[in-house]
């Protein structure tokens, strides 16, 4: 147990690295999409340079930064076995299998964009990008809580942030569509 709060703060510093790059990478999709809809050369150059700057990311912080953060928290869970009998505990391990999926899925969209196949829109990856802020949301809300976790504000506090998200959006995309129609 000595050295139980070096893992938990190499643990925690590798799940900011994480999401930064989950919270970056939808944006250069988002970035990519649009400049697939330039004409040439600008079109190719920018998705040139987009590649590069998503396959940095993505190779050198994003996945190292998965790994590592989850075999710290393997190693914290087998040096404290006692946190998996807690139910919060339980909770949390099921929003990191979503984190995974979520990652996984960005995995899927990068390799698409690497190949300079583009499936989406950028208003779907701009609501694409709010996963990992709900997922962060939930779990740190449920981290700081634990058992005092009220499940009804919890799911309601989600549920009014996915909304308010989403209206950002929104409000977003017509402030977007007005100021490149004037």
């Amino acid at each position: 147990m000595q050295y139980y709060n070096y893992i938990k703060a190499l643990h925690l510093i590798f799940v900011v690295t994480w999401f930064a790059g989950l919270f970056y990478i939808p944006r250069l999709f988002i970035y990519h999409i649009e400049a697939s809809q330039k004409a040439s050369p600008e079109k190719e150059i920018l998705a040139k340079q987009l590649q590069l700057m998503s396959k940095r990311l993505w190779i050198i912080i994003s996945w190292p930064s998965a790994i590592l953060c989850t075999l710290f928290a393997i190693v914290l869970l087998i040096l404290n076995p006692g946190l998996l009998q807690q139910s919060w505990m339980h909770i949390k391990l099921g929003f990191v299998v979503l984190l995974w999926i979520y990652h996984l899925r960005n995995h899927m969209i990068y390799r698409q964009l690497q190949g300079d196949e583009v499936k989406y829109t950028s208003n779907y990856m701009r609501i694409w990008n709010e996963g990992a802020t709900l997922i962060l949301f939930a779990v740190i809300f449920l981290v700081v809580l634990k058992s005092a976790f009220n499940w009804i504000y919890g799911v309601i506090g989600i549920l009014v942030l996915g909304v308010l998200l989403m209206l950002g959006i929104k409000l977003y995309k017509r402030i977007r569509d007005k100021n490149t129609k004037a």
